[in-house]
């Protein structure tokens, strides 16, 4: 728990440079539901060497009543100073890593089931980069699916707000110290996408949290909603979280090849081989609520089926082809995540399945560069092609029998999670929907 003294004088001369007041510490609950509490920077000193304790007990998937001592231990690297807040007595963010008060890393905080997967990956000699895409939708309010524009993939239409929406989220997150690649229009009605570049997959996890509060506070100081929850909208395409990810070794990636035909190395075969053998098992992480399957379902760019190819974006895997000269560009793009998961556990998941398949030695099936939405169920057989769980209860299924997926996230969080999906699943079997009124009620 102890910090270096380098880091707190870092962190204390940036709070007196920004005349800082207000220190807000941040941590995620197993659901992936940003935490927050706030401290003053008369007690900063005291936090950065001792932590701050809180009742864990009212946290989602943290301790039961009589074991609610908790530590949260500010984490320097992240300070950052939120650009949205008055200058005068400004105020800035921490993420923080949780304790029990003996000074044992807490098995329950997601952020440390990410560093334990990551610690494996270093064990073997491999650094784990990520760059999720995420997407989301702005509507009018929160209370209804009332779209800003009409647009397509890549449009830009006249006086469209959300172009000024994504130049303000931009401009604030790289003045947070969070570089943008680029942002676009996506395919569907008021569907946007803001890319952030690339990085180690802790400080992405950071990152992605980071991005979902900053699109969201744009958006409502624009008087506007965004949201990310997978599939808003019947009848048009949900949002997904496509990630990239690659290993390096020794400053090199580890996926590249320059004598394989698709540029990948053994080591990135046997890695993308992993996600496909563990998709399903997986999936209950990557997608993790209900409403999630309304997404993943044949001809809306989501993938249902288990397969990977270079060009075809109907794959759940899909490897970009190889530019000359951008060895280090070398990656697999998984699209099964959609942007309402936690990262810190969809990460940890991914890369448990992809390490299990390089300690294996996983055998990669030869790629599917034809559209899998328009093969017949008898050639997808035959083409030994998967499919994915088709809803949280199948999925939840899948993964209760995963002994990989228990390792990854131990036994705390992983049947903490079950209970949580298990209860939403059982409350949303009850329910009676309108379509189910509008067909049944006049025949039945």
């Amino acid at each position: 728990m102890e910090l270096s003294k380098e880091a707190m004088e870092y962190v204390l001369e940036k709070v007196r440079e920004h005349k800082v007041k207000f220190i807000k510490l941040w941590f995620t609950d197993i659901l992936g539901f940003l935490k927050s509490f706030t401290i003053t920077a008369e007690e900063l000193p005291d936090a950065l060497r001792e932590g701050v304790g809180f009742d864990g007990s009212s946290v989602e998937g943290f301790v039961r009543i009589e074991e609610s001592d908790m530590i949260a231990m500010p984490d320097p690297s992240t300070f950052c100073i939120l650009p949205w807040r008055p200058k005068e007595y400004g105020v800035a963010r921490m993420f923080c890593d949780i304790y029990r008060p003996d000074g044992r890393p807490f098995e329950g905080d997601p952020r440390y089931v990410l560093k334990r997967n990551l610690k494996k990956a270093a064990e073997m000699g491999f650094t784990y980069y990520v760059g999720p895409e995420l997407e989301y939708f702005y509507f009018k309010s929160p209370e209804g699916t009332e779209v800003l524009d009409r647009g397509g993939y890549f449009d830009m239409t006249p006086l469209d707000m959300a172009v000024d929406l994504r130049r303000q989220t931009v401009l604030m997150l790289e003045e947070m110290g969070i570089s943008v690649e680029y942002s676009h229009h996506e395919v569907a009605w008021s569907q946007h996408e803001v890319d952030i570049k690339y990085a180690d997959a802790l400080t992405m996890a950071d990152n992605v949290m980071t991005y979902k509060v900053v699109v969201k506070q744009v958006a409502m100081m624009n008087g506007v909603y965004a949201t990310f929850m997978p599939k808003p909208v019947f009848g048009i395409n949900g949002s997904g979280m496509h990630t990239h990810q690659s290993l390096f070794k020794d400053g090199k990636n580890a996926f590249f090849s320059p004598n394989d035909p698709y540029h990948l190395s053994e080591i990135g075969k046997r890695f993308i081989a992993g996600l496909l053998k563990h998709a399903p098992e997986i999936t209950a992480v990557t997608c993790q609520w209900v409403n999630s399957y309304k997404r993943l379902v044949p001809g809306y760019e989501a993938p249902a089926y288990i397969s990977w190819g270079r060009k075809n974006r109907s794959a759940l895997v899909r490897v970009p082809e190889y530019k000359p000269g951008k060895e280090q560009a070398t990656r697999a793009e998984y699209r099964a995540p959609d942007p309402a998961c936690n990262p810190y556990l969809t990460f940890a998941v991914m890369l448990a399945a992809g390490l299990k398949g390089i300690q294996e030695c996983y055998e990669l099936p030869p790629p599917v560069e034809v559209d899998v939405y328009r093969l017949s169920e008898e050639e997808r057989k035959e083409m030994g092609i998967g499919i994915l769980p088709s809803s949280l209860g199948e999925a939840l299924a899948e993964m209760e029998k995963s002994e990989l997926v228990l390792e990854c996230l131990g036994e705390h969080v992983f049947w903490s999670f079950i209970r949580n999906k298990r209860a939403e699943w059982d409350e949303y079997r009850a329910q009676v929907t309108e379509y189910e009124i509008r067909k049944y009620l006049p025949i039945l």
